[in-house]
């Protein structure tokens, strides 16, 4: 059975942001610790330069940022008003479908950087132990919030 072609909308722009700020917090620490490492190390192993491995942590977070539009880009969702489809990934592509009749408990989270970019995550929880939890990040919390109003009233209906 072939799936029918359904159209994803990309996320908000604000996640892009969140995973740049991400990165570079991530990088930060990474690199102080390289640092510490590596100052360690320069003095166990003399013909290492102390800040080859600070600066080999760095390179690779700021590699890490600099791919965040790309790894932003490959994510997609749709609602069809009864299931929400969530595809990322780029060499291996993940498209799950979630049906809203499936659905046992939905959250809305919002920390403080994706406050702070205008975003959110809606997680949906279904029955099962592998794959019971669904997280569509980077959505307005506005939409997140009708998403799962709809959900509920689908779920509060007359199931027979």
């Amino acid at each position: 059975m072939l799936l029918p072609d359904i159209p994803l909308q990309p996320l908000e722009r604000g996640q892009l942001h969140v995973m740049r700020f991400a990165g570079a917090i991530t990088t930060t620490f990474l690199t102080a610790g390289a640092a510490a490492a590596g100052w360690g190390l320069g003095h166990a192993l003399p013909w290492l330069p102390v800040w080859a491995v600070p600066l080999g942590v760095a390179l690779l977070g700021l590699w890490s940022i600099a791919l965040a539009p790309r790894r932003w880009a490959r994510w997609g969702w749709a609602w069809t008003g009864r299931e929400l489809h969530v595809a990322s990934g780029w060499l291996t592509r993940s498209h799950t479908i979630v049906p809203a009749s499936r659905v046992q408990h939905i959250d809305v989270t919002q920390g403080p950087v994706e406050r702070m970019f205008g975003v959110a995550t809606l997680v949906l929880h279904t029955a099962g132990t592998a794959g019971s939890e669904v997280d569509l990040p980077g959505i307005s919390r506005e939409t997140a919030e009708e998403i799962r109003d709809a959900i509920r009233e689908h779920l509060s209906g007359d199931p027979w």
